[in-house]
């Protein structure tokens, strides 16, 4: 058995590794498609650099490239000095010879070779996780409600009551579509969620809930409101999983009652039991209640007693540890990307949406992804290719979009200038590019406050999490979704 010490950090430097080669790596992707399509077409290539700035170390190779790795991990770029002025941001050229013009088709080629190899590296890890198969569990796997908060609780600390009680919605309803927009697992309808922007007449944020409820189609209106410390919709609902026991530690007051391994709970009080937070609360009433729990048992039902006179230290679950049903899912690399895609889309889209509850502060900079990756690496290989995927199809559709210093600007600036018979002027260009660089480097220092902030408070939640009283691993926080 290795120290503890050393275990952690052999995972913090696989993390680092991590986060190099795949963040780092689809940077260098990016870049490499700009480069080998500037290759092909032709073109003069003054320097190709991961990031921005002074370079770290940098040599020049047998093609008069300058390759260089820089201080400010960013992005990065390939200095091509025939498709546009970007020594604002690049550095000065040291190239003074007259370079000929190019077409319009070698512009367009050239700036959206960057995006293309970002996808194509997304298929490339899509295939490989389709083979080695995604993990998921029970819970995320689902649309099935599993519970239903009386209250959630607001930013500010204020207790409301759930917008999913307050509705009508039940434990047990199948949600199928979210403002029309159909949600396949617990991920996507959070996501659809959270980035809706449904409101009534009067101002009121709205959502309608297409569900299935003990077979028949019906539509919910639900209310969502800004809660959690993240203040984003919400309405007070978690998913449903069955909850299977791990481990019955001896003379635990669960051993008490008979539970076993692999026991599968089924039923409280006759009532299908769909998630362990519905165990908590009838253990955790004012007036202690007896009831009876349902569970499986080698296929069979098993009717188990709980006392109202339960032992003053045992926890709320009963002092086992629980855990719910895993497995691996392979889905096609198209369906993985198109689903990044529509992902991307809806969140680009809420961000200029009007009625829309997110904003700026809740995108993730470089910090953020850095933290995603790292959490990413400390449960597994997959789940990296899984991240990794998600990064390369937003670099993708980030670069296109018609903003300066992206690639879409350059498209967008070319096009003009072939529709209207000549280039825009050089210097309307590079005053373009100079002020909406420092926009977007105050926007990426922006969101990086934010995912310090975020880091931080999570911190402190895992730190107060271990100093709490012990309670199996595997317990669910209300999490009031």
């Amino acid at each position: 058995m290795f120290p503890d010490s050393f275990t952690s950090l052999f995972g913090n430097i696989w993390s680092v590794l991590m986060i190099v080669l795949f963040f780092g790596g689809s940077i260098f992707v990016h870049e490499l498609g700009h480069f080998l399509a500037a290759r092909r077409r032709g073109l003069k290539i003054d320097r190709f650099s991961i990031g921005f700035g002074p370079a770290i170390f940098s040599w020049r190779g047998k093609d008069g490239v300058e390759y260089r790795l820089s201080w400010l991990p960013l992005g990065g770029y390939v200095a091509l000095p025939q498709l546009a002025d970007m020594s604002a941001i690049e550095g000065e050229s040291a190239n003074t010879e007259k370079l000929a013009p190019i077409t319009y088709s070698t512009r367009m080629i050239v700036f959206a070779a960057g995006a293309f190899f970002n996808v194509l590296f997304a298929l490339l890890l899509a295939t490989i996780l389709w083979f080695a198969g995604q993990p998921t569990s029970e819970e995320l796997s689902t649309t099935r409600i599993g519970y239903i908060s009386k209250t959630i609780t607001l930013a500010d600390g204020t207790a409301v009551p759930s917008p999913a009680a307050e509705a009508g919605l039940r434990i047990g309803d199948t949600i199928r579509a979210l403002d029309g927009t159909k949600v396949t697992d617990w991920p996507s309808l959070l996501q659809t969620l959270i980035t809706s922007a449904g409101r009534t007449d009067d101002g009121r944020r709205e959502t309608i809930f297409s569900i299935e409820r003990d077979g028949q189609p019906m539509d919910v209106t639900v209310y969502p409101r800004l809660a959690g410390e993240d203040n984003i919709r919400k309405v007070g609902i978690i998913a449903a999983y069955t909850p299977i026991v791990a481990s019955v530690p001896e003379k635990s007051f669960a051993e008490k009652l008979g539970l076993k391994v692999e026991d599968q709970f089924k039923a409280l009080n006759g009532v299908p039991l769909l998630n362990l937070v519905t165990l908590m609360d009838a253990m955790q009433t004012k007036e202690p209640e007896a009831f009876t729990l349902t569970v499986l048992r080698a296929g069979q039902p098993i009717e188990i007693k709980v006392p109202a006179e339960r032992p003053k230290d045992t926890n709320a679950l009963f002092g086992a540890g629980y855990r719910t049903n895993f497995g691996l899912l392979h889905t096609n690399p198209l369906q993985q990307v198109a689903t990044q895609v529509s992902n991307t889309v809806r969140v680009l889209w809420s961000l200029i949406q009007p009625h829309s509850d997110i904003g700026i502060s809740k995108l993730s900079g470089p910090v953020g992804i850095g933290k995603i990756y790292w959490d990413a690496a400390q449960a597994g290989i997959r789940y990296v290719l899984w991240i990794a995927i998600l990064v390369n199809v937003n670099l993708a559709i980030f670069n296109l979009l018609p903003i300066p210093v992206l690639d879409g600007g350059h498209m967008l600036f070319a096009t003009i200038g072939k529709i209207r018979g000549r280039a825009l002027p050089v210097n309307f260009i590079a005053a373009a590019q100079s002020v909406f660089i420092v926009l977007l480097f105050s926007m990426i220092l922006y969101v990086s406050v934010f995912d310090v902030k975020r880091i931080v408070r999570d911190s402190r939640t895992e730190t107060q999490a271990k100093e709490a009283p012990a309670k199996p691993a595997t317990e669910p926080a209300p999490s009031g979704k």
